[in-house]
């Protein structure tokens, strides 16, 4: 057979089989997509005003759909990528996400818009509001405002320091310490409160006071002929330079410095007074005291003798003493028991010693009360534990009044002495405060750690700035 009858034959046979296996004109159709559904979340849900939420759109369909979608928002403002920015105004605004394929296919989700944060006060408190030298004290910062605002603060002080959580540590110097707080968020918006500095007396286990009769300022600071001892103790020891008695004669000044309170000026009353007192207040507080007195017997709460005027021990006349033998026998003795208790290292907390009237320059001279004195005090406890470096014996010699002829504030200018490991030495009185016997009284109790102090006492300024300051 050639090869065009071949080719014939086979062009015949070719449309017979396509025509067999269903050929023809017919074509598949490609598949098609939809949208189900749209839905929208938003992070935060809420926010302040002006601020921003990321929305994210949700496309659920059929087929080879798209995800794209249009935002909008009722109020404020979205960007394509689904970023809100609230509006100004607070309430609830409601996005929205619309399918680009099917654009009748959307999803929303509601932001609450809150008010704008705003800061209106700050409030600050420090408690205590008032604190000895280098101690400290807890400020609280109470910030109000509108909105999601911030409560932090930063605090500040002009001496002193503070911490970031508001713990003020004072200064060494006494005075009155602005703190202020000031928002962060805010920084014209800031609050203050004023911790007061005060100087502290030194704590004590041993005070030892020691009473002397009549004489003025004038008489015995600088007088080395007269008081040579107590002019060298002055020089070592600390000099308030204007401290005034209470009153003439003595009894009154006396009761100012156990009481607070005058009471009398009666010099020959015995009466026994149930008013608030330093030894009631010892007694409570488990305070041990002495009051070790020239010329009386242990528990002695009688009237003058021999040379012994009780006008000069107030204890014998306070009823917490003298109402009371068991106590009288525990804290009155003779003075020869008080170089018994410096051997045995067992004085009490407070000692009180009286003099008799020739040794305290009432009726002896002053040259015979200076070295008595030095001879049976101060001597003998230059050599006690308590009053050597690193103690905490604080030694008061005091003057009940002045001469008779100065009635200056009352009872004439006088020159108490303090001396102790803790006063500050050669001291001489810088500040300007007038002294009375209520401020010793309120010293010797800060010194023992008693609190409430009684009568005038109370309100008395504190002689703490002869003390060294830690």
């Amino acid at each position: 057979m050639n090869h065009r009858l071949l080719y014939a034959l086979l062009a015949g046979v070719t449309p017979l089989l396509a025509s067999a296996c269903g050929g023809g004109s017919s074509s598949q159709s490609a598949s098609s997509s939809s949208i189900s559904s749209v839905s929208v979340s938003c992070t935060p849900s809420a926010v302040p005003a002006q601020t921003t939420s990321q929305c994210k759109a949700t496309v659920q369909g059929t087929g080879n759909f798209s995800s794209a979608v249009t935002w909008s928002a009722s109020a404020g403002a979205i960007n394509t990528a689904g970023l809100f920015t609230a509006p100004a105004t607070a309430g609830s605004v409601t996005v929205t996400a619309t399918s680009t394929q099917d654009p009748t296919k959307s999803g929303a989700a509601s932001i609450t818009v809150q008010a704008a944060a705003t800061i209106t006060s700050v409030a600050v408190t420090c408690s205590p509001s008032t604190i000895g030298t280098n101690a400290t004290s807890q400020c609280n910062a109470t910030v109000q405002g509108t909105g999601n605002f911030s409560s932090a603060v930063t605090w500040s002080a002009p001496a002193g320091t503070i911490s970031s959580t508001g713990l003020f540590t004072a200064p060494a110097t006494a005075g009155s310490v602005t703190i202020t707080a000031t928002s962060t968020q805010d920084t014209t918006k800031s609050g203050t409160a004023s911790v007061t500095v005060q100087l502290q007396t030194a704590p004590s286990k041993h005070v030892v006071m020691v009473m002397e009769e009549n004489q003025s300022y004038s008489t015995v600071v600088g007088n080395t002929t007269d008081w040579p001892n107590l002019n060298s103790l002055i020089a070592n020891g600390a000099l308030p330079t204007n401290y005034y008695s209470n009153t003439h004669p003595s009894i009154g000044n006396y009761f100012m410095l156990t009481t607070g309170q005058i009471l009398t000026n009666d010099d020959s009353s015995t009466t026994v007074w149930s008013v608030d007192n330093i030894a009631r207040r010892m007694l409570a507080a488990g305070v041990s005291f002495k009051i070790y007195a020239e010329g009386i017997t242990q528990g002695y709460v009688g009237g003058d003798t021999g040379l012994y005027l009780i006008r000069h021990n107030p204890f014998a006349m306070l009823s917490d003493v003298a109402s009371n033998a068991q106590v009288a026998n525990a804290v009155i003795w003779p003075f020869s028991q008080f170089a018994t208790d410096l051997a045995s290292d067992a004085l009490p907390d407070f000692s009180f010693i009286v003099p008799d009237v020739d040794d305290d320059a009432h009726n002896g001279t002053p040259q015979q009360a200076d070295t008595w004195l030095q001879t049976n005090v101060v001597a003998p406890l230059s050599n006690y534990s308590a009053f050597s470096s690193g103690g905490d014996g604080i030694l008061i010699v005091d003057f009940d009044e002045a001469l008779d002829t100065d009635t200056t504030n009352g009872g004439g200018h006088v020159s108490p002495v303090f001396w102790g490991p803790n006063v500050k030495a050669g001291y001489t009185q810088t500040s300007s405060t007038l002294y009375q016997h209520q401020s010793m009284l309120l010293t010797v109790m800060q010194a023992l750690q008693l609190t409430n102090p009684p009568g005038a006492a109370a309100s008395a300024p504190s002689m703490a700035e002869f003390f060294v300051q830690k």
